[in-house]
């Protein structure tokens, strides 16, 4: 137990070493000084902080006198264009910090503190370095990152006590010999530099154990590198390599290795010799296949193998028992190897975006558990394939879509005009021979459902987008086609969609023909134009990277201020995923009718059969699933009530062959997969199992109807209703639709016609809230004294309502005079499309955060204790412009940090929600607080990447 703990320990130590440089800190305890007001006795400080003072010289009194045994000073964050002469006579200093300051150059007096141990000059403007710099010898600790350094000067290398030395992201075109001569040298960052080679003399830094050698565009590494015996940590991502020498696997102490965006295309054998290799990343190249004899890296703990072309995995790599981070993502593989979970020690494990079948995709998302649920029980119960694809049918209000559904699933008699009543679901046998079934959902196209919709649009099902040729022009192309498109795009990009143009019996054949080619013309445009958004984003990513940091960091209006370069490469792959991913668009226009004469549905049918069949497009289709779990499928399908007990639904395991303890697994793939509803995540819901769907899905339509008379209608079935109760419900009525309230003896005679008993109703408004469709404004603790009213709230409804206090939002007292605050607000730009019913939803995730909220339809205030907070939704009025929602809060700048711990759970939630739109493009960027002050229309933007820091220094930027 003790050499495995040491073991976890040292991963994560080789960890830390591989994601982040070692900046130079002291941990001593001291004197830190913001206000600048000096004590009186400085003689007893042995560390003095005096960071983030926009000094430009050291304040009076701060002499070698009176800081006698000063042995550390901290003057990062300041404006010093030069060394402040007071610091020559400090010669006692051990620790010198001038991070982030302007310095241009450094004089040769800085050979006076002969005593220094650690000195930090990053992200400043050095262009060249004094050779007096050689005369520290007692120097173990350099920090030169994020400068301008184009040489070194000769005396460098007599710095020989160096043990940790910082390049940096300089100007370095060549290795310099100086460094060679640093035997002591332990860690070495070199990245970021411009050198496309490495000397051949580089093993005499014998000592170096960490080596950083980002980004350099190295295209090989010679082969005297592998002579680098005491190295443990190398970093060799972003080059430019396609092998690595036949010698590497001499690097024998080596325990992370990271050669992530390389040009790899066959593994490297070499890398199977080191037998002490903890940490292995390669990420990003082309690799097809992983060797069997991966297994000989047996102490391996992170493997990180995502987008590469991988098609499967060796069998053997189930002997990596101590992994603990595997990523895969973004593959080939379809077929996982048996025995998965003997990887039990995974935590972290990302697996999408591979065309998984066995197993199927929905397991392996949920994790390694699963996986190995799942083939155990394949290996007790038979394997079936029961081909089954969920169809979609969607568009505009009166596209045609449930005359075209219900021609589909075999109603081929002549059909009156249909008008759908909201979300339907239908099985079609397809294929009889082949067993073929499509379960055909039904999309309301009327927006009153755009809230749901969303729920029910999922990777590896086939859409079809139904346009009415009666109704289209070239002008309505965003709102009857466009529109579709973004939204498919963004919820699951990569999708396959075949636009169906319906109603061909109203138009002439010239007529039909023109409008499809219009149709074809326009997506293509669409298409175009927004990827040369998404490609003029990257460019300009790849930009800012090719360019020096200071050049993003000096300035507030330079492209990508502040934002780091792994942060500028995490938006690079984020967008480049998006362009990897548009949708699957099938060509060309499929032409029907829904009358008498059935133009080409048979066409529809035989295109709809070859898609779906093709292995390549929806290897979903022919996912093998344990027989007993399809056999549980089968089963709560029979019962038609609106929910099942887990006991319930554990008696119909029993009969599928699945005892309790295998029956959570085959529950949370049934669910992953829409097949029913089961929330292991619920302390309530976890209960019970939703089996019915097509009763949900009634109740769902039930409250999104928007129609006055149909819900007065259900309110007033019963007969002895008299005309003062007829009145009330009236007025209930039109509260709902006004302000989205509805008290709870309301819902239940809405609901009358769907549930039974009390527990019924109070599961279906527990899941509503699950779904982020309502919440209840009052939830009572305990049963109700006197009677009083549970009430419930659907913002979806909000329709004129404005909130209250207004002043307050703008930073304002009752009499009009500004208060003494800053502004603090966090917004979301979303250039091509606002996710419907996201506003909403939201809504109601937040409301276990804020008290005391008054919601208006684009806009909620709130408090986070007793800290105010408005969440805004501003709709576009120009296609030019995006939509935004902004999160802003306010607070004096001493106390600006309860702002900030006011809005990021806030944050949070917001960036839980947009998770279930992957292939969703948006931006976030922290609005600048002296902007919002004078009440500026056009406020300069921060990037996210400010955010992150959630510091009073983001706060108060651009003043």
């Amino acid at each position: 137990m003790a050499e495995s703990a040491g073991s976890v320990k040292t991963v994560k130590v080789w960890r830390e070493a591989a994601l982040r440089c070692r900046k130079l800190r002291s941990n001593l305890r001291g004197l830190s000084l913001s206000g600048l007001r000096l004590p009186d006795n400085l003689g007893q400080v042995h560390v003095l902080n005096l960071a983030n003072n926009s000094l430009q010289e050291l304040p009076e009194g701060l002499d070698a006198g009176s800081l006698a045994n000063l042995r550390a000073l901290i003057l990062r964050r300041n404006r010093f264009c030069h060394l402040p002469p007071p610091l020559w006579a400090l010669g006692q200093l051990d620790e010198l910090d001038l991070a982030h300051n302007c310095l241009g150059q450094l004089r040769g007096e800085l050979a006076c503190l002969r005593r220094l141990r650690k000195l930090c000059l990053s992200h400043n403007q050095l262009r060249l370095l004094p050779p007096e710099l050689g005369q520290l010898g007692r120097l173990e600790e350099l920090d030169l990152s994020f400068n301008q350094l184009a040489q070194l000067p000769a005396t460098f290398g007599q710095l020989q006590g160096l043990r940790t030395l910082d390049l940096d992201h300089n100007r370095l075109t060549h290795f310099p010999p100086q460094l060679l001569q640093l035997g002591r040298l332990e860690e070495l960052d070199f990245s970021g530099n411009r050198v496309r080679a490495l000397p051949s003399e580089i093993p005499r830094l014998r000592s170096v154990k960490i080596l950083w050698l980002s980004g350099l565009q190295l295209p090989c590494l010679p082969d005297t590198f592998c002579r680098l015996g005491a190295l443990e940590s190398l970093m060799l991502d972003n080059n430019a390599l396609r092998s690595l020498p036949p010698s590497f696997g001499d690097l024998g102490r080596l325990k992370m290795i990271n050669l992530s965006s390389n040009r790899l295309e066959d593994f490297p054998a070499a890398l199977l010799q080191l037998a002490n290799l903890e940490e292995l990343y390669l990420s990003r190249n082309g690799l097809s296949a992983i060797p069997p004899k991966i297994s000989n890296l047996g102490k391996l703990a992170a493997l990180w193998l995502d987008n590469n072309k991988v098609r499967y995995l060796p069998d053997s790599i189930v002997e990596l028992v101590d992994l603990e981070e595997l990523v895969l993502q973004g593959n080939q593989i379809a077929i996982l190897p048996d025995s998965f979970g003997k990887l039990s020690k995974v935590s972290l494990w990302k697996i999408k975006d591979n065309p998984l079948i066995q197993p199927p995709y929905e397991v392996c998302m949920k994790g390694i558990p699963y996986i190995a649920a799942y083939q155990k029980e394949l290996a007790l119960s038979q394997p079936a394939v029961k081909p089954r694809l969920k169809l979609v049918l969607m568009g505009s209000k009166c596209a045609g879509k449930t005359s075209l559904r219900r021609c589909l699933v075999g109603n081929m008699s002549s059909l009156p005009a249909i008008h759908g009543k909201g979300i339907e679901v239908t099985q079609w046998v397809a294929d009889v021979e082949k067993n073929l079934t499509f379960i055909v959902y039904d999309l309301a196209g009327d927006q009153n459902y755009d809230l749901i919709q969303p729920f029910f649009l999922s990777p590896g099902a086939l859409y079809v987008l139904v346009v009415s040729l009666k109704a289209y022009a070239s002008d309505r192309f965003y709102e009857l086609v466009g529109y579709f498109l973004h939204l498919l795009g963004a919820r699951v990009p990569h999708g396959v969609v075949c636009v169906v143009g319906a109603h061909v019996d109203q138009c002439n054949e010239k007529e039909v023909e023109e409008k499809c080619l219009d149709i074809h013309h326009q997506i293509a445009l669409q298409e175009k134009r927004d990827v040369e958004v998404m490609q003029a984003v990257a460019e300009k990513v790849d930009g800012v990277l090719g360019q020096e940091f200071d050049l993003r960091a000096t300035s507030p209006h330079a492209p990508f201020y502040g934002v780091s370069d792994k942060n500028l490469r995490r938006k690079k792959a984020q967008v480049q995923y998006l362009l990897n991913n548009r949708l699957q668009i099938l060509s060309p226009v499929i032409t029907v009718s829904c009358q008498e004469d059935h133009i080409g549905i048979n066409r529809l049918k035989d295109k709809l059969l070859s898609v779906a069949e093709h292995r390549e497009i929806f290897p979903n289709l022919h996912r093998v699933l344990p027989k007993s779990w399809q056999r549980l499928e089968e089963l709560h399908y029979k019962p038609q009530e609106l929910w099942l007990s887990w006991w319930d639904s554990a008696r119909l395991g029993l009969q599928a062959g699945l005892t309790e303890d295998r029956l959570q697994s085959a529950l949370s793939y049934l669910h992953e997969s829409g097949k029913l509803l089961y929330f292991e995540d619920s302390l309530t819901l976890k209960e019970c199992v939703f089996h019915n769907l097509t009763k949900l899905i009634d109740i769902l339509n039930v409250f999104f109807q928007r129609d006055a008379s149909v819900l007065l209608q259900k309110l007033l079935a019963d007969a002895n209703i008299d005309e003062l109760r007829a009145t009330q419900l009236h007025h209930y009525v039109e509260g709902f639709l006004l302000h989205g309230l509805l008290p709870l003896h309301i819902i239940r005679l809405l609901l009358k016609p769907h549930i039974k008993t009390q527990q019924d109703l109070h599961l279906i408004l527990e899941l509503l809230e699950k779904m982020g469709l309502c919440y209840c404004l009052n939830k009572p603790k305990i049963t109700p004294l006197n009677g009083a009213a549970v009430w419930f709230k659907f913002p979806c409804y909000v329709k004129n309502e404005v909130p209250h206090a207004e002043a307050w939002i703008n930073g304002s007292n009752l009499s009009g005079q500004p208060f003494a605050i800053e502004q603090l607000q966090v917004e979301y730009s979303f250039p091509f499309l606002f996710p419907p019913g996201l506003f909403a939803r939201y809504s109601v995730q937040i409301n276990s955060h804020i008290v005391h909220r008054s919601d208006g339809k684009y806009q909620i205030f709130a408090y986070r204790g007793k800290v105010p907070v408005v969440i805004s939704y501003r709709p576009t009025q120009s296609s030019l412009q995006a939509d935004t929602l902004s999160i802003a809060s306010h607070a004096s700048l001493p106390n600006i940090w309860t702002a900030w711990q006011a809005i990021i759970p806030l944050v949070e939630e917001l960036n839980v929600l947009l998770q279930e739109w992957p292939g969703l493009y948006f931006t976030v960027h922290v609005l600048c607080s002296k902007c919002l002050k004078r009440g500026s229309s056009n406020p300069h933007t921060f990037p996210d990447n400010s955010l992150l820091k959630a510091s009073t220094h983001s706060a108060s930027l651009h003043r």
